[in-house]
């Protein structure tokens, strides 16, 4: 028997005012992306904005539909996209709001475990960590160095 032990940190903010202004600019821009989320059925509208290393800055929001699985989370339709039209530049760091339609959340909100994946798996590929935060509609951000540090045991391309 062996046993694995993973460890993982993150850092609490009290607020976003409490972050550099880079970032404070990156989550009016993931705000701004969840309001405009559509989200008809859960009423929990996220937000993502990420940042490329030419200074592009891309936002997504959550995109339901009545067929469930046929919708898209905040995070991966931003890292789709900029995979998609921008595929040679890395992504330095990405913010997330979410929350309630009718309510505020004050507590980080992470990402969901097909998103982790899809944002480990763009983090492996461009060889350099994914600076991570995420918070609800107010209050607490979490922050992360790494998309790893969400997802330590990572499935990728090593075992297929």
């Amino acid at each position: 028997m062996k046993n694995i032990k993973f460890n993982t940190e993150f850092t609490i903010y009290a607020s976003k005012e409490a972050l550099k202004e880079d970032v404070q600019e990156l989550f009016k821009a993931a705000e701004t992306a969840r309001k405009d989320a559509y989200a008809p059925y859960s009423k929990f509208l996220v937000g993502a904005a990420l940042k490329l290393e030419n200074g592009e800055v891309i936002t997504g929001s959550n995109q339901e539909n009545a067929a469930y699985p046929s919708g898209l989370c905040a995070e991966r339709t931003a890292i789709f996209y900029a995979g998609a039209q921008f595929p040679n530049q890395k992504i330095l760091k990405m913010a997330i709001s979410a929350g309630l339609q009718e309510k505020a959340l004050d507590r980080p909100i992470p990402p969901c475990g097909a998103c982790r994946q899809a944002l480990v798996e763009y983090e492996k590929r461009q060889n350099i960590p994914i600076e991570l935060y995420f918070m609800g509609t107010e209050g607490q951000v979490a922050y992360s160095e790494s998309v790893e540090n969400i997802l330590p045991w990572i499935f990728d391309k090593n075992v297929l």
